[in-house]
């Protein structure tokens, strides 16, 4: 995946998808995905959404609707994303785990080589803003409970529920 990791283009478009998990609302300019919203929302229409940006809206649902239907266990998206360079080593860690696995947040913080920054490597998962695409519902605690996630507790069990079901 390709990201950007300076200020985000103004210019965006967005695209309400429903899934088995309800609906998402992705968020895109011509650089690439920025977003993915848990739930349904209105986003004020940039009038010059490029079909660039449009292209990346439709990428990104086809690849959400493989991921669903088991089909698809790495994404293969241009990103337009951007943190503080903790956070998007955090993020880009994310990519390491494999489908249908988790790790904890103690082994996500040594895979970006700041093994006592367990809570601020929680705290950068919670501001991914690509869930699903970035895994970081594959993060689990320590003592193997779920921990938390940005689109809730049900809906992080359902995803790894998901690929387990699809793994094989």
């Amino acid at each position: 995946m390709k990201a950007r990791t300076k200020q985000q283009t103004a210019m965006t478009g967005s695209k309400i998808i429903t899934t088995p998990i309800g609906k998402l609302t992705l968020v895109a300019s011509s650089k690439g995905l920025q977003q993915v919203i848990f739930g349904a929302r209105k986003l004020p229409i940039s009038p010059d959404v490029s079909a660039k940006a449009k292209s990346h809206l439709n990428l990104a649902e086809r690849q959400l609707r493989e991921y669903f239907a088991g089909k698809r266990k790495k994404f293969s998206l241009n990103l337009d994303i951007s943190g503080t360079e903790f956070q998007e080593s955090v993020w880009y860690a994310l990519n390491k785990i494999s489908y249908g696995k988790t790790i904890s947040y103690a082994q996500q913080a040594k895979l970006v080589r700041k093994p006592k920054a367990f809570r601020a490597v929680g705290s950068a998962n919670g501001k991914n803003p690509v869930a699903i695409v970035l895994p970081c519902h594959r993060v689990v605690a320590s003592n193997g409970t779920l921990g938390g996630y940005g689109g809730g507790l049900a809906i992080k069990r359902k995803l790894l529920e998901l690929e387990n079901s699809k793994k094989g």
